[in-house]
């Protein structure tokens, strides 16, 4: 066997070396130096370099194992942070992603014995969150950055601002219903009591023609039913504005009606889809986005284009970057949407047709927006002549 054969001592202490972890108890902080055994680790405590180390660390033990154990806390957070920031984990699985760096600082040379009692004191600062299973610990990073913190404040704004909002209007209907309850009961009185009002007969001269106008806007006769009185009362506002549009739109005996009936009712509909579909949040799994985090720039992620794979608690994505498959957790505010080739495939975000995919037939460059016409669905085939850029994004 010839002395740099495969099997030989040396070339087995050489690639025990190379892979650049060995037994922590044989490895001496103060000098960074890594022992193969027990017999060279004794050697090394009896060098000079070794003693003059120790001469250094009997001055002053505390603050040298205090500084120890503050790197490798921080150190251990950092990596914890970059690779499991919002996940759960158990503390085998992150310590042994630090240790694959040969120069980390060795947990011997700090305050605690164990990996445990490191993961204790990690929940009792408040870094971590720690929950010991019938596995082992487990752990979740605590972020608290200062842009962090802002946006999970700004998100518990709007959620507020939503609450406030659907709590006014649950008011504003019960109102409604109140003041249409209480017309009712004065109705049913005087029916009930016998008062009757005299018609009026309508009086016309020889060939004055008479224009019938449909809807809701003109002021006729046929207004003081009980039916159409008590949805004046109950939509009081509403009413008012189209009393005042219909007047400028109409004219007199024998004027035409500004829209018909149907279109009136369409119009309505789609007002009534967009204040319910209408939300704050507008991620979907499939659709393609572009990163806009500034704070990414320096990793390469800055203006890359990534799908969306999966939807965190309705504001944070999961994308994969399409140029290098990596995978990054952003925020909806550091995303924004992407526009297809004419003819390509969209998906609308937000808005009175959420959640339905399209096909883009043109853009409007001055307007900012774009037509798209719905495919598949209940409202196949519809055409969406201006919606907004920010309501829209490519399907991967």
């Amino acid at each position: 066997m010839g002395k740099n054969d495969f099997l030989t001592p040396k070339a087995i202490a050489n690639r025990i070396k190379a892979k650049g972890l060995q037994k922590l108890r044989w490895y001496c902080q103060m000098c960074q130096k890594q022992c193969r055994d027990e017999n060279g680790f004794k050697c090394h405590c009896m060098s000079e370099g070794h003693q003059r180390q120790m001469e250094v660390f009997g001055q002053n033990p505390n603050r040298i194992v205090d500084g120890y154990s503050e790197e490798f806390e921080n150190e251990f957070l950092d990596s914890m942070k970059r690779s499991h920031r919002f996940s759960r984990v158990a503390a085998t699985v992150i310590y042994n992603e630090y240790i694959h760096d040969r120069h980390h600082i060795h947990m011997n040379s700090t305050q605690w014995a164990t990996l445990t009692e490191f993961v204790k004191h990690l929940g009792r600062t408040g870094k971590c969150k720690v929950d010991e299973t019938p596995k082992g610990w487990f752990m979740t990073y605590i972020d608290r950055d200062s842009e962090t913190i802002f946006k999970e404040n700004a998100k518990s704004k709007r959620v507020r601002a939503d609450l406030a909002e659907e709590e006014k209007q649950e008011r504003e209907i019960k109102k409604q219903i109140e003041k249409a309850e209480e017309f009712l009961t004065v109705k049913n009185d005087s029916v009930d009591s016998g008062e009757v009002r005299p018609a009026k007969e309508l009086k016309l001269d020889s060939g004055v023609k008479v224009g019938f106008a449909l809807g809701s806007k003109s002021n006729n006769v046929g207004k003081e039913t009980g039916e159409s009185f008590s949805s004046r009362l109950v939509f009081e506002e509403v009413e008012d504005k189209e009393r005042k549009m219909g007047k400028n739109k109409e004219g007199g005996i024998g004027g035409k009606s500004g829209k018909s009936a149907l279109e009136e009712l369409m119009k309505e509909e789609e007002k009534a889809k967009e204040r319910t579909n209408r939300k704050d949040y507008w991620l979907f799994e499939g659709i393609i986005v572009k990163v806009m985090s500034k704070a990414l720039a320096e990793k390469g992620y800055y203006k890359q284009k990534g799908v969306v794979r999966k939807v965190i608690d309705k504001y944070v994505a999961e994308i994969e970057i399409l140029e290098n498959k990596h995978k990054l957790r952003v925020d909806q505010e550091e995303l924004e949407t992407v526009i297809p080739q004419i003819g390509g495939l969209v998906k609308i975000v937000n808005g009175a047709y959420r959640g339905s995919n399209a096909r883009l037939l043109g853009v409007d460059t001055e307007k900012f927006c774009a037509k798209v016409q719905i495919e598949k669905g209940i409202y196949d085939g519809r055409v969406l002549k201006a919606v907004e850029y920010e309501d829209i994004c490519k399907l991967a």
